[in-house]
C-alpha cells in the first residue's frame, strides 16, 4: 500500500491480511486496524506521518518495520500506536517519533496500551525524541478492568531523547530486558501495584532510571544486571522473578552494541 485511502481500506475489518506498506504515506485521521492482520514495510523507506494506528476489540496483529511519526491529539489519534481491550499484539522493529519542539501535550503515546489489554510485545523498537513514550494502564481508577491483563514485554528496544514512560505501568506486569535508554527525566515507573521486572539493560543520562511515583499507590520491580551510570533505582522490591516463557540475555555488557543501530525500521522484507 502506498496511499491512506488503501491503507485504511485494508485494515479495517477482521478478514487474516498481510498488508505491505511502501514508502511514505501521510494523513490526519487515525486508522483502525481489524484482528488478524500483519501491517509490514517493506524497507526502511516505509513511514506514516501525521496519523496514528488504533486497535481495539481486536486480537492477532504485527505491526512491523516502520516508522510512525508526529501524530497529533485529535482526529489524527495522538498515539502513533494505541491499543484498547485487545489480545496478541506484536509490534516490532518500529521507528516511533515526534519532536520536543511543540508542548508536551501535543502529541501523546508512541505506543500506549490499555482497558484490558493483554499479552503485548514491543521488540527492536527506536522510541525517540518524544516527551511521554509509552503508557500501560490509562487511569489509576481502572483496576476493575485491567488487573490480571496488560501483560506486557518490552525487549530489545532503544530509548532516545525521551522525557518519561519508558514505559509507565499500572496494574499488569511488564518485562524489559535488552534495552538500551540515553537520555530522559524518568525510564520504569512502576505503578497501581505492577509488576516489573527489568534486566540486561543500561541507563545512560536518564535521572530516575527504575521508580514508583505519581501515583496512589505504589509499584514493584526486580531489577537485574542494570548499568545505571549514575542513574537512580528505587523502586519498591517486586515478586516478579521470573516469567512464563523463554528468552536470552545479552548481559548489560553487550546491549548497547547490539540495539543501537539495529532497533528501528531497519529490515529489508521485500
Amino acid at each position: 500500500m502506498s496511499t491512506y485511502a488503501d491503507l485504511a481500506a485494508a485494515v479495517k475489518d477482521d478478514v487474516a491480511a498481510t498488508v505491505y506498506i511502501k514508502g511514505k504515506i501521510t494523513g490526519s485521521t487515525k486508522i483502525r486496524i481489524g484482528s488478524n492482520k500483519s501491517l509490514l514495510g517493506l524497507d526502511s523507506t516505509s513511514s506514516l506521518t501525521g496519523f496514528g494506528l488504533f486497535v481495539r476489540d481486536a486480537k492477532n496483529i504485527i505491526i512491523r518495520n516502520i516508522a510512525i511519526s508526529k501524530v497529533p491529539t485529535g482526529d489524527a489519534g495522538g498515539d502513533a500506536i494505541g491499543v484498547q481491550s485487545s489480545t496478541n499484539i506484536w509490534l516490532d522493529h518500529l521507528d516511533l517519533s515526534s519532536d520536543q519542539t511543540h508542548d508536551k501535550d501535543f502529541y501523546d503515546g508512541l505506543a500506549d496500551f490499555s482497558h484490558g489489554a493483554d499479552y503485548l510485545t514491543v521488540s527492536n523498537t527506536y522510541f525517540h525524541d518524544h516527551f511521554k513514550a509509552s503508557l500501560v494502564g490509562h487511569s489509576d481508577n481502572n483496576g476493575g478492568e485491567d488487573k490480571g491483563h496488560l501483560r506486557i514485554t518490552y525487549a530489545n528496544n532503544y530509548w532516545k531523547n525521551i522525557n518519561s514512560r519508558q514505559p509507565l505501568l499500572r496494574f499488569g506486569t511488564a518485562h524489559v530486558f535488552n534495552s538500551v535508554y540515553e537520555g530522559g527525566s524518568t525510564g520504569v515507573n512502576t505503578r497501581m501495584g505492577a509488576q516489573a521486572l527489568v534486566e540486561s539493560t543500561v541507563f545512560k543520562g536518564v535521572e530516575r532510571a527504575v521508580l514508583s511515583i505519581d501515583s496512589k499507590e505504589v509499584g514493584y520491580a526486580v531489577t537485574k544486571d542494570l548499568i545505571l551510570n549514575g542513574a537512580i533505582s528505587d523502586a519498591p522490591k517486586g515478586t516478579l522473578n521470573s516469567v512464563p516463557y523463554s528468552y536470552t540475555l545479552l548481559g548489560s555488557a553487550k546491549v548497547e552494541a547490539a540495539v543501537v543501530g539495529k532497533a528501528g525500521n531497519t529490515l529489508k522484507l521485500g
